[in-house]
């Protein structure tokens, strides 16, 4: 359970200490492990807690909601086994045929998602370019749309959308509007509060922070009939996130406020270095003032941009290859928002049918030394033969 206190605490100690949780049976400050799969009701064969089955939740699964719910303002959060499926259930809770407005640049498995459901004639899909609000607002249609989605900053671009213009656009027309702050976790960036009606997070990535489980989480503004609907697709497809992860996933969430300050720190550092280094064309991270979008992502984050960037080396695509072979310190791993560095090629892991620069190289800082990471970028670039 959680204990309450006499006045508002801080995220960051209602992160550390996962809600101020105390067990009251046993005094225990961290929480339990429940694995269990049904749930015995009383003597007059009433439920219980609301449980009946591992689908519908369990103790240590709803803990971990209810952090991230206080983290986000929100009314109501739900956990799923993967990103993905948190997306899909998104999809799913959509009548058929729906008008959906998407950026065109964004995680390329969500976008492969939205393709596939438009080429199945399952959607109606439109696309703009990411970050766009004039292109975004072209694509309305009154009482048709009925989802916008905002990937902000958008992956692996680092284009970063208004949520507050975004959503006033989407509510003109009578649509949801769907943020995807992975990048940028609560309670840095608080999509709801900004006019977001969902806000999705792969919980993989900075919420969980050590690349030792998969999750997805949907927080919404308001409850009704849509948030019913998302529960029974959560439901019907089982996909609610397994007591292992959810536990991982709390203690993850207890050290997120050191963990990202630490790689926003990084990153910072890392991305000034790089800008108008003589083997980088461009680097993309919202954090520089020279980034287009900087102004907005200061106001968005209070100054918290994370540890997400991404660089376009000088020469060829073999070259920007060659640039991660060369690497000693970053991994060659795709993911996010762990407490390691990683590098990769974009275009090799997201394929041909995906609009990424051929040179496009997408890191993720985490919380090493930030003079480690540069040597070895520096050192890569070099061998690489990059400028």
């Amino acid at each position: 359970m959680t204990r309450p206190t006499n006045r508002a605490l801080s995220p960051a100690t209602r992160l550390a200490q996962a809600l101020r949780f105390v067990d009251e049976a046993s005094g225990a400050i961290i929480p339990a492990i429940h694995p269990s799969a049904t749930y015995a009701r009383d003597a007059d064969h009433n439920l219980r807690t609301g449980l009946i089955y591992r689908r519908d939740g369990n103790p240590t699964t709803e803990l971990a909601e209810r952090i991230i719910c206080d983290m986000e303002g929100a009314a109501e959060t739900m956990l799923f086994s993967t990103g993905m499926s948190a997306a899909l259930a998104v999809i799913e809770h959509l009548p058929a045929g729906a008008h959906v407005v998407v950026p065109d640049v964004m995680y390329y498995g969500v976008l492969g998602q939205f393709q596939t459901y438009e080429a199945k004639g399952r959607l109606d899909v439109s696309y703009y370019s990411a970050g766009d609000l004039s292109d975004m607002r072209a694509l309305m249609r009154h009482g048709e749309t009925a989802l916008v989605w905002a990937e902000t900053p958008n992956n692996p671009n680092w284009d970063v959308t208004d949520i507050p213009a975004a959503a006033e656009i989407a509510h003109a027309v009578g649509a949801r509007l769907v943020t995807d702050c992975t990048a940028t976790p609560p309670p840095f960036v608080r999509a709801l509060n900004l006019g977001a009606d969902i806000s999705f997070h792969s919980a993989t990535k900075y919420l969980n922070g050590h690349s030792d489980i998969t999750g997805g989480v949907l927080s919404v503004r308001e409850t009704g009939a849509h948030w019913d609907e998302l529960l029974k697709v959560r439901n019907s497809q089982g996909t609610v996130l397994n007591t292992w992860d959810a536990y991982m996933l709390i203690r993850g969430m207890r050290t997120l406020m050191l963990r990202y300050e630490r790689c926003t720190e990084n990153a910072l550092a890392v991305a000034r270095h790089l800008e108008g280094h003589p083997g980088v064309e461009k680097v993309m991270y919202p954090g520089l003032p020279s980034h287009p979008d900087h102004e907005i992502a200061k106001r968005q984050t209070g100054g918290a941009y994370g540890g997400m960037l991404s660089i376009l080396v000088k020469g060829n695509e073999q070259t920007a290859i060659d640039v991660v072979r060369a690497c000693e310190v970053f991994y060659p791993a795709t993911s996010l928002g762990g407490v390691e560095s990683l590098i990769e090629h974009r275009k090799t892991v997201s394929g041909d049918g995906f609009p990424v620069h051929p040179c496009l190289l997408r890191l993720s800082i985490g919380i090493e030394d930030a003079g480690d990471l540069i040597a070895d970028l520096d050192q890569a670039l070099e061998r690489a033969g990059a400028g």
